[in-house]
């Protein structure tokens, strides 16, 4: 099918956007069907993950924080759009160009699918669906847009004419058509008059247009809700509403209320979980019902094991208070929360596996395929590393692991803190390597020592006379034993600590008499751990194993 590339931009745009929308929707619901992680724009979004440097990685988490998955999905999404339009204009002047064009974008697709760990080939079906359904509605809108011409036609800017079957444009001079100049009648100049398609004569149909654009939205629409629904998320956030968490062997007693200043702006002991940092690679989180849920352990084991997670709730269950936090933390940044976890001993797990005496390294795996490389001894030392289920009383919220996690007090979270497991290989270091090692991060992450100052924010202004100068302090599975602060590089002064009911959870600190004089001040804090290390003032970059150096603000006093 041919034009004279008469058609409005607007109108060839407009086809190309909805043959688009039609694509993703269609392959949404077909994912939904045969595997959600086999959407193809999920696929490719997460291959953007895989292959982007690590530099331009750090700078979307500094640039974006917890929403740089949304500004990645929402430029995926604006960039297939104007892929879309042009191949809408490109098949208004020849179909083929477009369908060749929908064909090169779903084999990129089908790369990226086939490319994701665990894929198969009942992977690439919602994407050669989404390319058949966008291919179909590419035609039948280009046909819907033109509608067949019974007179002569003539062409802008010329004396009347007619096209011929080879569609050139010959004087006849016969009367102009209605509609056009010299016909008496009104006539819309930016609709062009007539179209050739094949060797028919075809005239621009708005209506037709604009009509079947409205009916093909709305098929993607009911398509796009019927896939979000597929993929779980209703079945899954019902299936957590359902659990009911087993109470453990030990319960802990009730936080003391030393643990917490109460300060207005400092960061509560208990991070509530809707604030409780998110940083993962998962563009789309992962919907696993935990009725389908296993965990399989394996590797240099004596006796393989695969849990249901009935069985996980079966066993002895344990209470932790932990502080997890993510080696993107900046110094100062909010990447770190702590919160009162509820699951069962992984180090109990892997003892009934039998761990066998030359594996030095847990693989663990999540539902999207993410791993990390996980210390053994550090697992087996005693520390209450868990395979969690439970949040601040609550089943894990979706968005951080549910069904199960891992909780590893004292590493960072890219070599503990699987989100969704369900595999645990056990294996050593110069075997495998989790996802973040090869991309240029250290292959065992313990958490540094560091402190933070909430109060007075970076840049604010404050009035003179006493005022609070309070944060929070970690080094987790040693502990805190001093916080100090310095203004303008004076002497380092001794704060007031909170309490701290174990060595895995950060502690409060405040000084609550300096004296503000006007004028601009630099204040700095630097903490001490239970092992007598002082954290180091040189600055060192999150990668490739942890920020470090002093947190420092600058603020006026007025």
């Amino acid at each position: 099918m041919q034009s004279n590339r008469r058609m409005p931009l607007w109108a060839s745009a407009l086809i190309g956007l909805v043959s688009g929308a039609v694509a993703v929707a269609v392959s949404l619901l077909v994912a939904g069907l045969v595997k959600p992680a086999a959407f193809p724009v999920v696929a490719v979004g997460n291959t953007v993950v895989d292959l982007t440097p690590a530099p331009l990685k750090e700078w979307a988490i500094r640039t974006f924080g917890e929403s740089d998955k949304t500004v990645l999905l929402a430029g995926i999404f604006l960039i297939l759009a104007a892929i879309a339009a042009a191949l809408g204009r490109a098949a208004v002047r020849d179909l083929r160009y477009g369908l060749a064009g929908l064909a090169a974008f779903g084999l990129i697709g089908v790369l990226a699918v086939l490319t994701r760990p665990g894929s198969g080939l009942m992977d690439v079906v919602p994407t050669l669906a989404g390319v058949g359904a966008a291919m179909l509605a590419l035609r039948w809108l280009i046909r819907r847009s033109l509608t067949s011409a019974d007179a002569p036609a003539v062409s802008y800017g010329s004396t009347s004419g007619a096209v011929g079957a080879a569609g050139a444009v010959h004087d006849t001079g016969t009367t102009p058509l209605p509609g056009l100049p010299g016909s008496g009648e009104r006539h819309d100049p930016s609709t062009p008059p007539v179209m050739r398609a094949g060797n028919d004569l075809r005239a621009f149909d708005r209506r037709g247009l604009l009509t079947g654009a409205v009916g093909g939205l709305a098929l993607a629409g009911v398509a796009g809700l019927a896939g979000r629904a597929l993929s779980g998320r209703a079945e899954v956030s019902a299936a957590r509403g359902g659990v009911t968490l087993p109470r453990p062997v030990k319960p802990l007693p009730a936080l003391p209320a030393g643990v917490d200043f109460r300060i207005k702006g400092l960061s509560p002991f208990v991070t509530p979980d809707n604030d409780f940092y998110r940083v993962d690679t998962a563009l789309v989180v992962p919907q696993v019902d935990p009725r389908d849920w296993t965990l399989t352990i394996h590797g240099l084991v004596d006796r393989p094991v695969e849990l249901t997670f009935a069985d996980l709730m079966k066993r002895a269950v344990v209470e932790a208070d932990v502080t997890l936090c993510c080696v993107s933390n900046e110094v100062g940044g909010p990447y770190i929360g702590n919160a009162r976890w509820l699951g069962v001993s992984l180090a109990g797990v892997l003892r009934d596996a039998g761990v066998q005496k030359d594996a030095d390294m847990l693989l663990s795996t999540s539902a999207d395929g993410w791993t990390a490389g996980t210390p053994v001894d550090v697992v087996m030392d005693g520390r209450d590393a868990l395979l969690a289920f439970g949040m601040n009383g609550r089943p894990l919220p979706v968005d951080h692991g549910f069904p199960v996690r891992q909780v590893v007090p004292g590493l960072y979270g890219y070599v503990s803190a699987t989100k969704w497991v369900t595999d645990i290989k056990v294996t050593r270091f110069d075997r495998d390597e989790g996802y973040w090692t090869p991309r240029g991060w250290s292959a065992k992450g313990p958490i540094k020592t560091e402190s933070r100052i909430d109060l007075p924010r970076d840049g604010s202004t404050v009035p003179a006379g006493k005022t609070v100068v309070a944060g929070v302090a970690w080094a987790q599975h040693k502990g805190i034993d001093a916080v100090e602060v310095r203004v303008d590089q004076g002497q380092w002064r001794r704060t007031r600590l909170a309490e701290a009911p174990t060595a895995d959870t950060w502690r409060q600190w405040v000084l609550d008499d300096w004296d503000a004089t006007p004028g601009s001040h630099t204040i700095e804090v630097r903490a001490t751990d239970a092992t007598g290390y002082t954290q180091t003032g040189d600055r060192a970059p999150i990668t490739p194993n942890g920020a470090t150096g002093w947190h420092t603000i600058t603020v006026e006093v007025a």
